[in-house]
């Protein structure tokens, strides 16, 4: 993270902040996250990453925020995503694989059904 170096960086900071706040509270919203720490990249996250950003360009899917986050301390599943719709709880999916990406997508973020087969125990 850059140094504060002005107030404006500081209310631009906020700003970003309270955005991100907006978006992860926001009804409706689709939230898709890949940790992409060292262990995930290892194992292939970078990958899984592409076929789901492919899969929302090639299927013109709306409403969904893809972010990355570095490692979530589960390295023995990586790769690993999570999925938050709006209000529901979230579902971490582990040992994903692009093919399994895709059905992630096409199953649980377009279609609605939770996958339970690849869910990490809590």
């Amino acid at each position: 993270m850059s140094a504060i170096k002005s107030l404006e960086d500081l209310k631009r900071i906020r700003e970003e902040a309270l955005e991100k706040r907006k978006v992860k509270t926001a009804e409706g919203t689709i939230q898709v996250m890949v940790a992409m720490g060292t262990c995930g990249i290892a194992a292939g996250a970078r990958d899984t990453m592409k076929a789901i950003l492919d899969h929302i360009e090639n299927n013109n899917v709306s409403s969904v925020i893809v972010t990355q986050t570095g490692c979530i301390g589960k390295c023995d599943y990586e790769p690993i995503v999570s999925v938050a719709i709006g209000a529901d709880p979230k579902v971490v999916y582990g040992h994903i694989n692009p093919e399994r990406a895709r059905k992630i997508m096409q199953e649980h973020v377009v279609g609605g059904k939770v996958l339970t087969e690849w869910i990490i125990p809590a």
